[in-house]
């Protein structure tokens, strides 16, 4: 079967306002960045040389256009991407804590992106897709929920690698019971899953992430490439028996770490269809952890995710000024 797309992600794409400072009142100022975890994700693979495809909804008003361009700009197919008018586009106001968490404000009640349905999917370029990638924002409401479900099942039948990345964000959760139900979910359907340390806390009650790691793929052995991000505290991999970690870049810079898990996602991604998952030894999952660390870093030192990618020469740059111990 041809394949046009190594990649095709369903999901929301939303504007980030970012802070950028204060007015001369001592206001806050909110830069609108492009965004939203598939996209981003997307983004990066995208900057990587791959070919991509996006599925979802924004708003037909000036922020829907504006994300419809920029995705498109950075070399995302945009072909299945929707404009409603029914709804605006969901915006997150996020920001950044002392300690660099980040504190989101969503506006999505309803966002377009909740509004996609599974009637409205390109079947076929899901089907013919290498890797169908999504989370769980597609899966907070009852329609678009039908939709994600659709669209991972006509992947499935495709022969594609299914990729999953949790990304909880409780504020748009009716419960967080639903929303571990639709995480436990995805997990199962899943061939690559990336994971943050809190995410796996959430749903295994284990502080230690080996442990939290070994009670996922004890639960769910249709995983076969498990990674796990735990920020600062750098990032593991598991596959088949291998395992291995690489501290994360510490180098100072950091600016805000919106897109980093996605930026670290995309690379791991890009690493797959270029070797595939039966090539996964513990030096190769070192090699790779090691890139998207890196690149996952330089993303931290730049305003936004979607539009600020690093390139491949970027990456491999910094690797070799910073040689491993």
């Amino acid at each position: 079967m041809e394949r046009p797309f190594d990649v095709v992600a369903l999901g929301e794409l939303l504007i980030d306002f970012t802070e950028n400072g204060v007015s001369g009142q001592g206001n806050p100022l909110f830069e609108a960045n492009p965004g939203g975890a598939p996209c981003n994700v997307l983004a990066m693979l995208c900057s990587l040389g791959r070919r991509c495809a996006f599925i979802g909804k924004v708003g037909d008003d000036l922020f829907g256009r504006q994300l419809r361009t920029a995705a498109a700009e950075v070399g995302i197919d945009t072909g299945a991407l929707i404009l409603d008018g029914a709804a605006h586009t969901t915006l997150a106001f996020v920001k950044t804590l002392p300690n660099g968490d980040r504190d989101f404000s969503f506006y999505r009640d309803p966002g377009a992106d909740m509004l996609l349905r599974a009637d409205e999917l390109p079947e076929e370029r899901i089907r013919r897709a290498r890797i169908f990638h999504f989370g769980t924002l597609s899966m907070t409401h009852p329609g678009v929920r039908e939709a994600t479900r659709r669209a991972a099942a006509l992947a499935r039948e495709g022969g594609a690698l299914l990729s999953f990345d949790p990304n909880l964000r409780p504020p748009l959760w009716e419960s967080l019971e639903l929303a571990r139900e639709q995480i436990l979910w995805g997990l199962g359907q899943s061939d690559i899953v990336k994971i943050s340390d809190n995410e796996l806390e959430f749903l295994t009650g284990e502080t230690d992430l080996d442990a939290g790691a070994a009670v996922l793929r004890r639960q769910f052995p249709r995983i076969r490439l498990l990674n796990v991000t735990n920020g600062p505290g750098g990032s593991l991999r598991f596959a088949g028996d291998a395992r291995a970690f690489v501290p994360a870049f510490l180098l100072g810079g950091t600016i805000e770490t919106t897109g980093a898990g996605d930026t670290f996602c995309a690379c791991v991604l890009s690493h797959v269809l270029e070797y595939g998952l039966d090539a996964m030894d513990g030096e190769r999952l070192a090699g790779m952890l090691r890139f998207a660390n890196a690149a996952a870093y330089l993303v931290t030192t730049r305003k936004g995710a979607l539009r600020v990618m690093p390139s491949r020469a970027e990456v491999e740059a910094l690797l070799a000024s910073c040689p491993e111990k």
